[in-house]
């Protein structure tokens, strides 16, 4: 179970003011990660892994899809390009163990 907040909603169902800063943030073309973490802790005051954390659940939310569908889909997209990578990685690990 998750202790991380839910990607915070009004009661109409759009998103707060945070979650609206959050894909604001991400919708930036950031070239190097050193300074986007160093960004996330002075816009945001917290880690790195905390904020994609967030990021993650919130890009899951039908709020954020539609505030930015294009944004969402991209950031989904890209997550599933990492995992599907990840997974790659570790069947080539296994077959060499095997």
């Amino acid at each position: 179970m998750s202790t991380e907040p839910m990607p915070a909603r009004g009661d109409d169902g759009r998103l707060d003011e945070r979650s609206m800063h959050v894909l604001e943030f991400e919708a930036r073309a950031w070239q190097e990660p050193g300074r986007k973490a160093e960004a996330i802790r002075e816009e945001f005051g917290i880690s790195a892994a905390r904020y994609y954390r967030i990021l993650g659940e919130l890009i899951d939310s039908p709020a954020a899809l539609r505030h930015d569908p294009m944004l969402v889909k991209r950031l989904q997209r890209m997550r599933e390009a990492r995992a599907a990578t990840r997974a790659h990685r570790s069947l080539s690990i296994g077959r060499l163990l095997d």
